[in-house]
């Protein structure tokens, strides 16, 4: 099991599935939804903010809703596994608003794995011959795409938790 540097009671794995679930949620809704009164409450979460165990809030949005129905997964293999072209690429990556999440990997026959959403496949289609095989180093591009989301959650599983 991997080092935990932070011991967490009851009440802090209770303020962190709250907030993975709703984190919305009012500093009094969430002291009662934890049994706590809310500056304990606002204590905790401070200090768990202090911690860095919580980045930051943010609000989830519907991916369908806002007319991005494609989403692809692809796999991206590089010429040369140098440091500055690795580094090239990731900083490029970071710019293109349709790159939600981005993976370094090893395993595969690919270096990277990027997550994206478009609103169809004409939108991929210039994503990827507009930005992504103009990215100096690309050398190999293979991509999925996802017919249904299964399991699509932000939440981290809390269960491995060292408790104190």
């Amino acid at each position: 099991m991997a080092n935990q540097p932070h011991k967490l009671d009851r009440y802090d794995r209770q303020l962190l599935r709250a907030l993975q679930e709703d984190g919305g949620l009012t500093n009094l809704q969430l002291a009662e939804r934890v049994g706590l009164s809310p500056s304990p409450c606002s204590r905790r979460v401070q200090k768990l903010e202090d911690a860095g165990i919580i980045l930051r809030r943010a609000a989830l949005l519907d991916q369908k809703a806002l007319g991005l129905d494609l989403t692809a997964i692809i796999q991206i293999s590089m010429d040369r596994h140098t440091p500055e072209r690795f580094e090239h690429f990731e900083n490029t990556v970071r710019g293109f608003e349709e790159v939600q999440q981005c993976y370094l990997v090893t395993g595969q026959d690919a270096d990277y794995l990027l997550k994206v959403a478009v609103p169809d496949m004409d939108a991929y289609q210039q994503f990827l011959l507009n930005k992504v095989t103009r990215i100096e180093g690309v050398s190999g591009v293979h991509s999925s795409f996802v017919m249904r989301k299964v399991v699509d959650t932000t939440a981290l599983p809390l269960g491995y938790l060292a408790q104190s």
